[in-house]
């Protein structure tokens, strides 16, 4: 199977964008980040005339995510139990949809953006991703699965164009870099670096400052495998080409190779 993870930055906006590339990608399933859309908002028409069912988990402008799948689709879950609110919120936020997907269970994560480091965010980022690690200590225990998305974590100092530059932001703080090797030793295993080793292997590049052009980007999106499926991984690759050209998202679609048992 090609397992892809993209924050496409508003599915409403890039559907041309994702709906071509999925034509000839030849993705199987592709975990969606920040789909800024309600569920009655979304395009489900234009990825059911491709062969794909979708889960979709959005509220609103903010967040949102989901996962696409030509391979089957079931026990979708939004939501994973422990996970916090942001300040008064009665309800978490729209960041975690899962489905199991050609015998893998596959969860789509987009984690909370820290914004600063002294800000009342980074501590709803920490314990957000201290849930999610408690969570996947269970997922790692029933079966095949994946935990895929956009993390807003460089976990190594390579992973950023200049840790100068980055020194007093978020992202690459020791807090922020701990609770994503936290999940990292739940069990799970980044399946994408094994192939593709820094540095200057980005993901992400911000819109300001021709970043992009100017090869100053970040690397955020992971694709985290348990044992079962980090074995079975033979590829992977970054399609930078889909950060150029007018209305790209700011992020790259990361994809995964998986044989077959």
């Amino acid at each position: 199977m090609r397992i892809a993870t993209w924050n496409v930055n508003s599915i409403r906006s890039r559907i041309e964008r994702v709906a071509a590339w999925l034509e000839r990608s030849d993705i199987d399933v592709l975990a969606i980040q920040e789909t800024k859309t309600r569920v009655d908002q979304f395009p489900f028409f234009r990825f059911e005339d491709l062969g794909y069912e979708v889960a979709h988990h959005g509220f609103d402008q903010w967040n949102g995510v989901a996962i696409a799948s030509r391979v089957g689709m079931a026990d979708v879950r939004a939501g994973f139990d422990g996970a916090p609110t942001w300040r008064e919120a009665t309800e978490p936020e729209a960041r975690h949809v899962a489905a199991t997907c050609g015998g893998i269970r596959v969860n789509c994560v987009y984690v909370p953006n820290g914004r600063h480091l002294t800000d009342p965010h980074m501590d709803y980022k920490i314990a957000w991703l201290d849930a999610l690690r408690v969570a996947a200590e269970g997922w790692i225990t029933d079966g095949p699965s994946m935990i895929m998305g956009d993390w807003n974590i460089a976990p190594r100092d390579e992973d950023v164009w200049s840790m100068e530059f980055y020194e007093d932001k978020s992202h690459v703080s020791p807090r922020e870099r701990a609770a994503f090797e936290a999940v990292v030793a739940s069990g799970y295993a980044d399946v994408v670096r094994p192939f593709l080793p820094g540095p200057k292997v980005y993901t992400y590049w911000d819109y300001q400052q021709l970043r992009f052009q100017k090869g100053r980007g970040m690397r955020i999106d992971f694709l985290l495998a348990s044992p079962d499926i980090a074995s079975r991984v033979t590829g992977a690759s970054i399609d930078r080409e889909e950060r150029k050209g007018k209305g790209a998202s700011d992020h790259a679609p990361v994809i995964v190779e998986v044989a077959d048992v």
